[in-house]
């Protein structure tokens, strides 16, 4: 059954669409309703079903004997055309999830009607503050409201039922390039969140803010500010020992949190993961050395008050975009005969971590992939262990995994059935040079101080993925489905001992949990990289999933992000056993027009600082080498570069309402010229006939 599409007109004359609200959800989650999960129940009521963040369903109607017969119940497109990262909700009937530029949705379960969308009119400029596309990860439900962050650092309350705003605050300085991508989390009627920005210039620290009215309830801030000025908090005067030499706050330090969190009621502790320095490298940000804490770390803070209890620190001294703001996952499992209460987190660095959850104490850590940038996790100090030379401080380094990580933001999910985690595992290796010496900070701009505008291409051929199923009880692989491509999606666990992975190449597939046998899948027609939710509705379950190609990879990725050799079609995928309904075929498209190249003659280095320049500030979007993954367009196809209408669209903001923001005062008319000789050399090669084989 194939349901009505949400058009672009729609999306951009109607505020708010509100279709038959008295069908709209009812729901009055609470903290009751959403503990309750942990024993069990139909619904899907947080980004990670519950508290513990398992993403683990409960509900074993469809198993491993009949996935086979699975379905698509019925779909719904939506007016989208960058990646979707959003996990749908579920309560009372109606699913809730959010789209790029921070649109939160509800759609009719039964139906699939679209009840609501609500767009709240993100200044698209903030689009160049943006690494990774202008995603937005989900939405959090609480006593009849819908809570969304919004890409320019809002933080706005609706209406469950009509999608109509309650309340907003600003949650950062819009002056400064924070924004805004991961889902808010609520906590005892305080919504928790976050944001994001390291790589421009900014100081990390989450929020809370009561429910019901929107007023700030506590701030707690991840690393120092300026030490001429009072600490915020205690645990800073400390945290500030760690960083040494320098001018750390000028630059802004990093630490943002713009992802993983969880929530033990039992021991009222919330747990937070922070993120990479600002810039990446320490040589530049902190050139005495030090740990630089709170970054990479997990910090447990009492809800209440935002008070620290523990943290513990994954990366000392972090100088490869190493976050530990990957999902974080709690449960209770038996290591060397004894029940323990742990969180469990396999961040960007490669090593899978359990951690006492009441203490904060370190009990294991094993490497869940190539990892070559440590040897290991010394468990007496909790440190790794680090490979010479690894601090890139002399010579250029090579190394796995990269800045891309082991594992993403990508969802990891928990079966309790299997006592296994399930991984989407990625292999990309990262070239680091240490700019410490000649670093000049840009301010809103991409700062990294690792040269890494020195990459011109990332060869398909040197990246890799996999969808692996951890033993955390025992640190080790217990199977593997390896994929040849990465940047696959998140994963959903559920009873009827399966484990549902969307991939890059658009299909969405059911694997058994216990071994990793593929037992179905499905064409999407595009890639998907968000994670799967189940549901139970009238005595039947449902697997839903958002499909829609896009992201940091499908962005900055070249050539490599092609492998899948997908687009963006963005839907709303619904499927439960037996399901009629199908997919439109796939529209064609032309191949690209090769457009004449006007005379762009420039010597090499020119050309050399246009190749520079463009990846400082155009190749996060654009890809690589001036190759997109094919959600931007490609500049080497486009006729902008070729006209005068690239000075109109890069420095006068000709195309800002499409996300295409203003240059102006980042980038000169000089600059520009070099840039635009570098993508029609580009293109020049890419139409230049090949070399018989």
């Amino acid at each position: 059954m194939r349901r009505k599409a949400v058009t672009a007109a729609m999306a951009a004359t109607l505020l708010c669409i509100c279709v038959d609200a008295t069908a709209a959800s009812k729901t009055e989650v609470d903290s009751d309703a959403v503990t309750a999960l942990e024993q069990g129940g139909s619904e899907w009521l947080s980004i990670g079903r519950g508290y513990s963040e398992q993403r683990y369903a409960p509900i074993e109607q469809i198993n491993a004997g009949n996935a086979g017969k699975l379905g698509l119940a019925w779909f719904l497109d939506l007016a989208n055309d960058r990646g979707l990262e959003s996990t749908p909700l579920y309560s009372d009937g109606v699913l809730y999830g959010s789209l790029a530029w921070s649109r939160p949705f509800a759609v009719d379960a039964r139906s699939g009607t679209l009840l609501w969308l609500y767009d709240p009119k993100v200044d698209k400029s903030k689009a160049r503050r943006v690494c990774c596309d202008s995603v937005n990860r989900g939405v959090a439900l609480w006593k009849g409201k819908v809570f969304i962050g919004t890409l320019d650092g809002r933080l706005i309350a609706l209406d469950a039922r009509s999608g109509k705003p309650v309340w907003q605050q600003q949650t950062t300085d819009a002056a400064k390039p924070y924004t805004i991508t991961g889902a808010p989390r609520v906590v005892k009627g305080k919504v928790i969140i976050g944001n994001s920005g390291a790589e421009y210039g900014v100081r990390g620290y989450f929020s809370a803010y009561d429910a019901d009215t929107g007023r700030m309830a506590w701030r707690f801030y991840t690393v120092p500010g300026d030490p001429s000025k009072p600490y915020e908090q205690p645990e800073l005067a400390e945290a500030a020992k760690t960083w040494k030499g320098g001018q750390y706050w000028r630059y802004g330090g990093g630490g943002t949190v713009w992802d993983g969190m969880a929530y033990d009621p039992e021991l009222d502790l919330l747990y937070v993961g922070t993120g990479n320095g600002s810039p990446w490298n320490r040589e530049v940000r902190s050139p005495g050395g030090g740990d630089n804490l709170f970054l990479s770390s997990i910090l447990a803070v009492h809800p209440d008050t935002g008070k620290l209890a523990w943290h513990y620190q994954e990366t000392p001294g972090e100088s490869w975009d190493f976050t530990a703001t990957q999902q974080i996952t709690l449960a209770d499992i038996t290591i060397n005969g004894q029940m323990r209460k742990v969180l469990m987190q396999a961040p960007k660095n490669g090593f899978f971590y359990v951690l006492d959850r009441k203490t904060g104490k370190l009990l294991s850590a094993e490497k869940y992939g190539k990892v070559t940038w440590a040897e290991r996790v010394d468990l007496a100090t909790g440190r790794p262990v680090e490979a010479p030379g690894v601090r890139y401080e002399n010579k250029p380094i090579v190394m796995w995994p990269g800045s891309f990580g082991a594992h993403s933001w990508m969802p990891m999910s928990y079966s309790p059935k299997t006592g296994l985690v399930y991984i989407p595992y990625q292999e990309v290796p990262g070239a680091y040079r240490n700019e410490g010496a000649s670093f000049e900070f840009k301010p809103g701009g991409f700062n990294t101080g690792t040269g890494f505008a020195d990459a011109s291409a990332l060869p398909r051929e040197a990246t890799s993925g996999a969808l692996v199923a951890w033993d955390p009880a025992r640190q080790r692989e217990a199977w593997r489905v390896p994929y040849p491509t990465y940047w696959n999606g998140g994963t959903l666990a559920t009873a009827g001992n399966l484990v549902f992975q969307g991939r890059a190449n658009g299909q969405f597939v059911a694997y058994a949990a216990d071994t990793g046998s593929k037992l179905w899948e499905f064409d999407a027609q595009t890639g998907i990289i968000a994670g799967a939710m189940s549901y139970r509705q009238d005595g039947e379950q449902y697997v839903a999933v958002l499909a829609g190609w896009g992201g940091g990879i499908p962005l900055v990725g070249g050539d490599a992000s092609l492998a899948p050799g997908v687009r963006n079609i963005s839907r709303l995928l619904v499927f439960k056993l037996g399901g009629k309904a199908q997919l439109p075929p796939l529209p064609s498209i032309a191949a690209p027009t090769r457009l004449p190249i006007p005379d762009h003659a420039h010597d090499s280095a020119a050309l050399e600082q246009g190749r520079t320049l463009y990846h400082q500030n155009c190749g996060v979007c654009h890809g690589l080498g001036a190759v997109s993954g094919g959600v931007i367009p490609d500049l080497r196809h486009s006729p902008i570069p070729r006209t005068a209408t690239f000075d109109a669209v890069v420095l006068k903001g000709a195309l800002q309402s499409n996300g295409m923001p203003s240059f102006a005062g980042v980038i000169t008319a000089e600059q520009l010229t070099m840039i635009q000789a570098y993508v029609l050399d580009a293109a020049s090669k890419e139409a230049a006939p090949k070399p018989a084989p």
